[in-house]
């Protein structure tokens, strides 16, 4: 992106075209959003730490600032946007875990088989294919077979209008193509991960002293490989969240989405600071939110971190 910001460059081009009444509002509006203070006075300013022109009037005082590209409050903008970004991502996220799990487990336990190795081109194909272009094809593919809604997160006439039983099968029915899109890179490379974690504990000694005192294939599984297996794959949790909001942008554009995707790309491309910047912080704090489940998971799941401290 080119240096300044979105009114520094609106500035520049009303300079050139000689228009100096603009030319004045557009310094004005940067002396009143502070944009013409140093870049960390600016951000703190915008967080609410430091006192601005307006007083402290920011992050923390729930004003998110303004968006010059849509001459709006950004609450406003992102305000439903945000919930759906959260809905759509938790139904990727639902979808990389159901998937990922048994077929990691499986092509780990038939290791070298056709199990394997078509779970392995299933997921290299995944992993290879863009999202945008899944999106596209399904797009087309699924409304003319399957007759799957085009477009959008509900059907049009229910937009803007409270929450009902018709208006939630609405949301999940359009949920169908957008979580398939977006949790099946995520899903192929996590069934990659579980897999060589799982080949890792199938060969460590434990796993054939169980097999000599008569324990089941399955119970063994279970018991003490996936357990082991199972700490990386949770960990995952904390970089999924956000990587699936910014990797789902143009997925958002292509199908139409009402996320933060399309208004991010526009802010990113307008250099609207105030808007990019709340998005952009909101993906910051999936990233806090994710992590700290994941160590909340792993604490469950691993009796070694439970009691780790009590042996120090």
């Amino acid at each position: 992106l080119p240096p300044g910001d979105y009114l520094s460059n609106q500035i520049a081009e009303l300079r050139a075209t000689g228009q100096a009444e603009g030319v004045a509002k557009a310094e004005f509006l940067r002396h009143e959003y502070s944009l013409d203070q140093p870049l960390w006075k600016q951000y703190m300013i915008w967080a609410g730490i430091a006192q601005g022109p307006q007083g402290f009037s920011g992050l923390v005082q729930g004003n998110f600032g303004w968006s010059f590209e849509f001459d709006r409050p950004v609450s406003e903008i992102v305000g439903s946007a945000l919930w759906m970004t959260v809905l759509v991502n938790l139904a990727a996220v639902l979808f990389v875990y159901l998937i990922a799990l048994p077929l990691g487990v499986l092509a780990a336990a038939k290791s070298e088989t056709w199990v394997d190795y078509t779970a392995g081109f299933l997921g290299y194909l995944g992993l290879a294919t863009p999202n945008f272009l899944l999106a596209l094809i399904l797009f087309y593919y699924g409304h003319k077979y399957f007759d799957l809604p085009i477009g959008g997160l509900m059907a049009p006439e229910l937009e803007g209008y409270p929450m009902s039983w018709e208006k939630v099968q609405s949301v999940l029915l359009h949920l169908i193509v957008p979580t398939f899109v977006i949790g099946t890179a995520g899903a192929a490379a996590m069934m990659q991960r579980l897999r060589a974690n799982m080949l890792d504990e199938l060969g460590k000694p434990y796993v054939e002293t169980a097999k000599a005192k008569g324990l089941g294939p399955a119970r063994l599984l279970v018991k003490y490989p996936l357990r082991m297996a199972f700490n990386p794959f949770v960990a995952d949790i904390g970089n999924l969240l956000p990587a699936m909001v910014s990797g789902s942008v143009l997925v958002s554009v292509v199908l139409g989405l009402q996320t933060i995707g399309p208004y991010l790309l526009t802010a990113l491309k307008s250099q609207d600071q105030f808007l990019s910047a709340f998005i952009l912080m909101f993906v910051a704090l999936l990233t806090l939110i994710g992590t700290m489940i994941s160590d909340m998971l792993l604490v469950l799941l691993d009796p070694r971190i439970r009691y780790g401290a009590r042996g120090t």
